[in-house]
């Protein structure tokens, strides 16, 4: 019998979370082991399950998802996290991927797209929620801007720009091409600056617009 995909569920509205199981029971291969209504007590969860994905909201009492997300990867780097979250949520979203979060998705996800994000992240991928990228590509990525033959990026900033969209934080990265994490940040200062983009997330959305990297 083939082994289901072991989920937890950390969002501290019950409706949400009774929805969410719902449409993890119609995908065959998922196992829902276990919920928590907030930070807090997810990672007290964490030293009793072993989940292979676990799906975090930002906003909740007592310890956000940026906190909780920071600790659990620090506690177990291999953890992988998607981020649930809405539009208004962006002033977390350059957080959330600092903290070390796979990708995110919206609230109001059908079968077919969790599916598919399950999927991407248990094959070492990452998963970006379409709607989000186009979201800001609409309302930060500048126009005058979008023309790859005006960009010249450095083999660097390209090296971090297809890591950052892998899922991997500053240190992860720093770690990977055996650079410190203050001079990830320079380049990726950089890569804001070339592309006029305000934040990282702004950034992987102009990246994917431009095709720059591959998802």
């Amino acid at each position: 019998m083939e082994e289901k995909i072991k989920i937890i569920i950390v969002d501290d509205h019950e409706i949400f979370r009774s929805g969410l199981k719902l449409l993890f029971s119609r995908i065959k291969d998922t196992k829902v082991i276990a919920e928590a209504s907030n930070g807090r007590e997810f990672l007290d969860l964490l030293e009793l399950y072993t989940p292979d994905i676990v799906f975090m909201d930002i906003e909740m009492p007592f310890m956000n998802g940026i906190e909780a997300t920071k600790i659990a990867v620090e506690m177990h780097p291999g953890i992988k996290i998607i981020a649930l979250t809405m539009f208004n949520d962006e002033e977390y979203l350059e957080s959330m991927l600092d903290s070390g979060v796979k990708g995110f998705l919206l609230k109001n996800i059908n079968k077919e797209t969790l599916d598919k994000a399950i999927h991407a992240i248990m094959n070492g991928k990452t998963y970006y929620s379409e709607e989000i990228f186009e979201y800001f590509t609409r309302r930060i990525v500048p126009e005058e801007k979008n023309k790859n033959d005006e960009l010249k990026l450095t083999n660097r900033e390209i090296e971090i720009l297809k890591l950052s969209m892998e899922g991997l934080n500053n240190k992860e990265i720093g770690d990977k091409l055996f650079i410190s994490e203050r001079t990830v940040v320079g380049h990726k200062s950089n890569l804001l600056s070339k592309t006029g983009c305000k934040s990282t997330i702004h950034l992987l959305a102009y990246a994917i617009k431009n095709k720059l990297v591959e998802i």
